[in-house]
């Protein structure tokens, strides 16, 4: 049997290597990570978390909007952005501390420097020479993509770089139409910065329900975001006071800042998976079977690289499977059905199960749909236009729920316990049976009863 230095490398320290790496070295195995950039990954470092700060500062102005409503006279109020972004570096600092002294206290090893593997068991990491495993986990997420051919494209930002700006815009062109770019587009709206997103599909936030994605753009656009659907860049031009951006229908809009979030990528540039012989799919991401394996026996990966379901919580639990299996014997597979996902958009949107259109599809047409729309208490005082959304998309017969979406004031919070429902197979006249909690805006799900009779198809439906 070969000795290796090592019983697992895990390559990468954000959540899902982290969580594997740890679960693995408290088993009693010989753990090393390497992180080439800092401890914590996309989402403690660059994405959730600080996202999520970003948006509690943005939402301020909103609430400041209605105060008077609510009997509150308010100063003229001034947001400083280097106060702010100080105050969330400190924190991600903290944050990032806890990651490394969770692996240490766990007896794992952890080294700093890009590391890519030789072969299936060697691996070489800069500045720290080569060690050998006999285990390899390939945990190192995504990053941003942008369209090389375009020209300018070295003049945009990424949402890597939007959290650490010396100043905060004045205006800014945001380009993509996933969750990425909706979030962006509420926080720098909130923050005060006229904000256009441009999209060049016919909605925003492919994937979703349709009701949902019409009914955030609205919002959106209630919150004084443009919004520019079916449209793109063609070109990003540098000026003396800042840039223009040239879209595919002949107009141009003038900015201080242009963000592009495109979407992201697996990341696996120079990593040796080659080398090693790890196989990838058509997308760049690592080819992988329900227990995180390779196609090499010495291999396996987790997370954002790839490509799965690219949510932090997903990656976690895929780190831990792959540790209960390997260094617990206790084989486990997480199922990636029924995830739910939250984007903090301004409405934010929960949402878990699928969308009308997806079941429809899987069930030849026939489904029942319960919506409603309305404005939540909180801005119906205030004479505010906001207005919430919720709908469940249910099986005939069974009546089984098979989705459930909402957009309004707390519908991350709502869909947590919505998902817990759903994955233990609810029927709608169970849902029903759940008395009321009055007065909230989930109460509304408990009590739809009307099934909805979308106008375009009539009494069709």
């Amino acid at each position: 049997m070969a000795n290796y230095d090592y019983d697992l490398f895990v390559i990468g320290a954000g959540s899902g290597g982290v969580r594997a790496a740890r679960l693995a070295a408290l088993s009693g195995a010989k753990v090393m990570v390497a992180e080439e950039h800092r401890v914590g990954g996309t989402c403690v470092i660059r994405g959730c978390v600080p996202k999520k700060l970003l948006v509690y500062a943005s939402e301020v102005s909103h609430q400041a909007k209605i105060a008077a409503e609510y009997g509150w006279t308010i100063p003229e109020t001034h947001f400083d952005w280097p106060t702010f972004i100080a105050r969330k570096d400190k924190e991600i600092a903290r944050l990032s501390g806890i990651y490394v002294r969770n692996l240490q206290n766990a007896g794992a090893e952890l080294v700093h420097g890009k590391a890519w593997l030789t072969d299936a068991h060697t691996i070489e990491v800069e500045g720290h020479g080569t060690v050998t495993a006999e285990k390899v986990l390939v945990a190192t997420g995504g990053r941003p993509w942008s369209p090389k051919e375009l020209p300018g494209v070295e003049h945009a930002i990424s949402s890597n770089e939007a959290f650490h700006l010396e100043t905060l815009p004045k205006s800014i062109v945001i380009a993509g139409g996933g969750y990425i770019a909706i979030e962006f587009a509420g926080i720098f709206n909130g923050l005060g910065v006229e904000t256009t997103l441009v999209h060049r599909g016919p909605n925003l936030l492919r994937g979703f329900d349709d009701d949902v994605r019409a009914h955030v753009a609205e919002e959106m656009g209630r919150r004084g975001i443009k919004v520019l659907l079916g449209n793109q860049h063609t070109a990003i031009e540098k000026t003396a006071t800042g840039f223009i951006s040239r879209f595919k229908d002949g107009h141009s809009c003038e900015s201080d800042l242009v963000m592009l979030a495109l979407g992201r990528e697996p990341y696996v540039e120079g990593l040796g998976l080659e080398a090693a012989g790890v196989a990838l799919n058509e997308a760049g991401a690592v080819v992988v079977d329900e227990y995180s394996r390779t196609n090499v026996p010495s291999i396996w990966a987790v997370g954002d690289v790839t490509n799965r379901i690219n949510l932090t919580p997903v990656a976690i639990r895929e780190g831990q499977a792959f540790a209960q299996t390997e260094f617990q014997d206790k084989p486990t597979a997480f199922d990636h059905d029924l995830v739910a996902s939250a984007v903090f958009s301004q409405p934010p949107i929960g949402s878990v199960g699928l969308s009308e259109a997806d079941a429809r599809h899987k069930l030849g047409g026939k489904v029942d749909i319960y919506l409603a729309r309305f404005k939540p208490m909180k801005y119906a005082f205030a004479g505010a236009e906001e207005r919430c959304l919720i709908k469940l998309v249910v099986e005939p017969g069974s009546e089984r729920i098979l989705g459930c979406h909402v957009v309004g004031p707390d519908a991350p919070e709502i869909i947590q316990m919505a998902a817990v429902a759903l994955k233990m197979g609810v029927t709608k006249p169970q849902w029903d049976s759940t008395c009321a909690v009055h007065p909230t805006l989930a109460e509304e799900l408990v009590t739809m009863r009307e099934k909805y009779v979308p106008p375009s198809l009539g009494q069709a439906a």
